[in-house]
């Protein structure tokens, strides 16, 4: 995560698609018409359509090369999270961990940003704390909101989930003042905080939570489900529910349950998942778990999956003797002789980039590697090294409204992205 090798070498030690069937007009004989439909089309499930060409005709990869990104503006340091609002102003947000997020026009000339927001005040930063995550709600070209997620001191450590509204009088400037907590709970450690949030494609809220920090898990958190950490979650932020600021969605995998398993809950056992997207084409959920002692690994999050960690690191047992049954296994694995602390990315919509079109693209921040994975009916197909970056610099991937891709270096705060090689 960051810190980086301190912070993700701390690591190392230590929606979504559910398809809508419509039926406006078989009124008469909607069981009838519904079974002809299906023969007609070879009906079958699948809640995560995906493109034809992506399953069995991954494109050219090509040649990559990685270039400075809005050269003209001054390096944002520590930072980790470039997203934009889909409000058709085409502006890029950027947060760093100390506590401020930064807005600046989408253009290759512009040369001046402005802070959006600032709760340096408010933050704990240093380490693997600090200000981790940014989104913005789908509907902020008329609501103003976004949320973040941040660690504080309390006066002990806990993660808030927090939204905000844009100032009435300047689209560049947040209203400090608008802060409504929505959700706090507590770090046993200072380490593995997750902090990644974004929304699905139905507008719930998911946020990746860490196991609570130190090393291998001394909680047993990953697989506790009365407590959030070691988690991805999923709320509804439309409105308040029961006692709380949020609603829990109808059909989250513990909603209603009387055994005091947390309702937020929407997928468990991971250890640090260091960046998680969403693909909106197909509605999957990617995520990258830090591992532990030998293991990095990219899973692809489904309702209610346990990801095994902490009885398992990757495809392998942690715990001597352990049970896999029931476990869903990652994507893909890889070892510390490619690397040592993975950053999840995005799978590529870049028109830009044709040759990865449909690929996962994701790096790790200790060996500076960046792969572009091709998804074969959510098994791995090719993964292709294509680009490599200074080692212990690459804190995160980011995507803007046009679905252009950039990486942030943590180091030298500058923005990156890729070109095609001639």
């Amino acid at each position: 995560m960051i810190a980086i090798r301190v912070l993700k070498q701390s690591l190392l030690r230590g929606v979504v698609f559910n398809s809508f069937y419509l039926i406006d007009k078989a009124m008469k004989y909607p069981a009838i018409i519904l079974a002809a439909l299906c023969v007609l089309i070879s009906c079958k499930s699948n809640n995560n359509p995906q493109p034809d060409d992506e399953k069995t005709n991954p494109p050219a990869l090509g040649k990559y090369t990685i270039v400075q990104a809005f050269p003209g503006i001054a390096a944002i340091t520590n930072s980790v999270e470039l997203t934009s609002p889909d409000d058709g102003t085409n502006r890029i947000f950027v947060a760093s961990v100390k506590g401020a997020i930064h807005v600046f026009a989408n253009a290759d000339d512009v040369s001046t940003k402005n802070v959006f927001l600032d709760i340096t005040g408010k933050v704990a930063s240093g380490g693997e704390l600090g200000l981790l995550g940014l989104a913005f709600s789908p509907d902020y070209k008329t609501s103003g909101y976004f949320y973040v997620n941040y660690t504080r001191r309390n006066p002990g450590l806990e993660t808030v989930i927090a939204r905000y509204k844009v100032s009435a009088g300047n689209p560049n400037q947040a209203d400090p003042a608008s802060e409504e907590i929505l959700m706090t709970f507590a770090q046993p450690f200072e380490n593995h905080n997750g902090g990644k949030l974004a929304f699905g494609n139905y507008g719930f809220l998911y946020i990746a939570t860490g196991d609570g920090g130190s090393g291998g898990d001394p909680n047993k958190n990953g697989q506790n489900n009365k407590t959030l950490l070691g988690k991805i979650l999923r709320i509804d932020v439309s409105g308040p529910g029961a006692g709380m600021p949020y609603k829990i969605p109808a059909d989250n995998p513990f909603k209603g349950n009387t055994s005091g398993l947390r309702e937020e809950i929407y997928a468990y056992g991971l250890r640090n998942p260091w960046r998680f997207s969403i693909d909106h084409t197909t509605g999957l959920l990617w995520a990258a778990d830090v591992g532990q002692n030998k293991t990095e690994e990219i899973d692809i999050i489904e309702k209610g999956g346990n990801y095994g960690w902490n009885p398992m690191e990757g495809n392998d047992c942690y715990v001597s003797g352990c049970d896999k049954s029931g476990l869903l296994m990652p994507i893909l694995a890889y070892g510390r002789d490619l690397g040592a602390s993975i950053t999840g990315g995005y799978v590529s919509r870049d028109k830009s980039l044709p040759g990865l079109n449909g690929r996962y693209v994701y790096g790790d921040y200790v060996s500076g590697n960046i792969w572009a994975l091709a998804n074969a009916d959510k098994k791995a197909g090719e993964n292709n090294l294509i680009a490599k970056v200074s080692a212990n610099t690459l804190s995160s991937f980011g995507e803007d409204s046009n679905n252009n891709l950039y990486i942030l270096n943590y180091t030298d705060g500058k923005i990156y992205k890729f070109v095609v090689a001639p």
